[in-house]
């Protein structure tokens, strides 16, 4: 199944960002169905390192830089983004129609 941010976007209805998950709500419009589906919140997939004399002689800024990492949610140029994730969870009841052009709920 192709995953395309351009064809998934019209498909969210809402995301719920708290503290471990990420709900995102995707609303087909046509059969008017709604799909959530739940992953976990990952701040950052890099990797962050930090020297020692960071921890001990800058620790308010080590805390800031690990945990105040930026997430994507949604970008143009970005394929790995939590709203793919989430749709690639419950791609199953989505297929893709070629007379609508976009994805309907199965």
């Amino acid at each position: 199944m192709r995953v395309d941010q351009r064809d998934i976007t019209p498909l969210v209805e809402f995301v719920k960002i708290d503290k471990f998950y990420v709900s995102c709500h995707f609303k087909c419009k046509v059969k008017d169905k709604t799909v959530v589906s739940t992953v976990p919140f990952e701040p950052y997939e890099g990797k962050i390192e930090f020297e020692w004399h960071d921890i001990l002689f800058h620790p308010i800024q080590s805390y800031n830089r690990y945990y105040h990492t930026p997430i994507t949610i949604y970008g143009k140029d970005c394929h790995n983004t939590i709203i793919s994730k989430a749709f690639r969870k419950v791609s199953n009841y989505f297929i893709w129609s070629h007379q609508e052009n976009r994805y309907i709920y199965n």
